[in-house]
């Protein structure tokens, strides 16, 4: 027996569906397009700003190599006519006598004295900067090494004026007694012998300290920087295996730290080679070539510079420069050497880690 269908339901009218679906196919192919147009838009205007950084940064590049050589060239060019000029020899004479005639000048007395100032401070400085980063890094409790952290970056604020003026009116007399224990225990050592005891140690001693001192601020927050980014797994291992601290810094800290305490230590010796106003305002300049430190002689190549810059004129101004151009070759020299060590120290140095 058939079953009655039911005839009460109205017929479907297709016309809304076949609405919407043209409506879903007009939308659905409009979207990819628009999704196409939106990232190649993004895509554009992301190439364009590679473009731009790498146009910006490979210009940055190329200007400071064009300024380096512009400096080189200037100093060259003024340099060679001053030695055309000079009736000594320029690298052994140790007179600097611009104002006479004939014109007799040399860089001996005064790049060593420049050497020895550098070194001096260096010896005093390393040691100090890399003790008070690992304390700041590894021993002190925090709060104690964020305040010790702002006052070494407050002192790298210090104008070089101010330290000049703190050595030549308190360092310079406190420094007499020092300079006589040092005649008095270690005179045969030849460098600390002193020709005039009891003098005013106006000298390349004193003027070492108040580089070293100057220079520690530097080398403390770039080693402390370094040595804070030393893998934590290295040392856990090495105080898993029983190490002490002191042994887990020595294996751990200092290896993977070798590359950039180097670094420190070059961008300190390269504000003591260049130092002016503290070195001016401590030491008594003299033309003499003399290895006794403590002795109240001696002169670098920035004070020199310094002092006589404003009355010379002609060849003796030109001597000047060329006295800058030896302290600019020495600078490059001192970094070339700093990166030649870094590179063959590269396998200890942890960066690879």
């Amino acid at each position: 027996m058939e079953t009655p269908r039911d005839t009460s339901a109205p017929p479907s009218d297709p016309q809304p569906n076949q609405g919407a679906a043209s409506a879903a196919s007009h939308l659905a192919g409009s979207s990819p397009q628009r999704g196409r147009s939106s990232l190649s838009d993004g895509g554009n205007t992301g190439r364009r700003g590679d473009a731009i950084f790498k146009l910006a940064s490979s210009g940055s590049g190329i200007a400071l190599l064009v300024i380096m050589a512009a400096i080189a060239a200037f100093l060259t060019v003024r340099a060679v006519s001053a030695i055309s000029a000079d009736h000594g020899n320029f690298l052994t004479t140790s007179d600097w006598q611009t104002q006479a005639d004939p014109i007799t000048f040399g860089i001996a007395a005064i790049a060593i004295g420049t050497l020895i100032s550098a070194v001096v401070a260096m010896v005093i400085a390393v040691p100090v900067a890399l003790g008070i980063a690992l304390f700041i890094s590894h021993y002190a409790p925090r709060r104690i090494a964020q305040a010790l952290g702002y006052v070494v970056d407050l002192l790298a604020a210090v104008p070089s004026i101010v330290f000049g003026l703190w050595g030549a009116l308190f360092l310079v007399p406190h420094m007499i007694g020092v300079n006589a224990w040092l005649n008095q225990y270690f005179g045969w050592t030849y460098i600390f012998h002193q020709n005039e005891p009891g003098t005013q140690p106006r000298s390349l001693f004193t003027v070492g300290i108040v580089l070293a001192i100057m220079i520690l601020p530097i080398i403390t927050a770039v080693s402390r920087e370094i040595f804070l980014q030393v893998p934590r797994a290295h040392e856990e291992a090495a105080l898993a295996l029983g190490a002490t601290r002191w042994e887990m810094i020595r294996t751990a800290v200092i290896p993977f730290g070798r590359s950039g305490i180097i670094s420190a230590s070059m961008l300190g010796l390269g504000r003591a080679l260049g130092e002016t106003m503290a070195v001016a305002t401590v030491l008594s300049p003299s033309y003499v070539i003399n290895l006794h430190i403590l002795d109240p002689a001696g002169s670098t190549i920035a004070q020199t510079i310094a002092n006589q810059f404003g009355e010379s004129q002609g060849t003796g101004r030109d001597a000047l420069i060329a006295a800058g151009l030896v302290l600019f070759v020495i600078t490059l020299l001192v970094n070339g050497a700093a990166r030649l060590i870094i590179a063959r120290r590269k396998e200890y140095s942890g960066a690879d880690a």
